[in-house]
């Protein structure tokens, strides 16, 4: 299977897209496309957890893999959060571990290409579809944050 990738072009340097992807307040308001909502706590570091929830305190547990700011974050995945407690030894959190997910930024033409990519190896098969439906709507949302700021 093939990785899922999405590109949007920003009409915004690096800079702005980056803080548009990351800071607080414009995170909340472009991840809302997956779940009213969504947040992520953490320090953003190389090396930092992070965990993405949703607004009953369920979701991903992961960590900043590799970073490089305004260009380049990977993030991979560790498992899930359930019940508010980290799960990463579980069946169903091993469906989602040792996944990346990639933003990869560049300047193009005085805008800003992102590319984000996902293994699909690592995501479960049912939510393939979804990622497909709701990432375009997330980005479309991204670039309204990054455009207006």
């Amino acid at each position: 299977m093939e990785n899922l990738e999405f590109v949007k072009t920003i009409n915004a340097p690096r800079e702005k897209v980056w803080n548009a992807l990351w800071e607080d307040a414009n995170y909340r308001e472009w991840t809302s496309a997956f779940a009213e909502g969504s947040h992520a706590v953490t320090d953003w570091k190389q090396g930092s957890k992070i965990l993405f929830l949703d607004a009953k305190g369920e979701g991903m547990v992961s960590e900043v893999a590799d970073i490089r700011p305004n260009e380049f974050m990977s993030i991979r995945h560790l498992g899930i959060v359930k019940d508010g407690v980290e799960d990463i030894s579980s069946p169903e959190s091993g469906e989602w571990s040792g996944g990346y997910e990639n933003y990869l930024l560049q300047t193009e033409d005085g805008q800003t290409k992102l590319t984000v990519t996902m293994e699909s190896v690592s995501i479960p098969k049912d939510f393939i579809a979804y990622f497909q439906h709701t990432w375009p709507k997330a980005l479309d949302k991204l670039k309204q944050v990054a455009e207006r700021r």
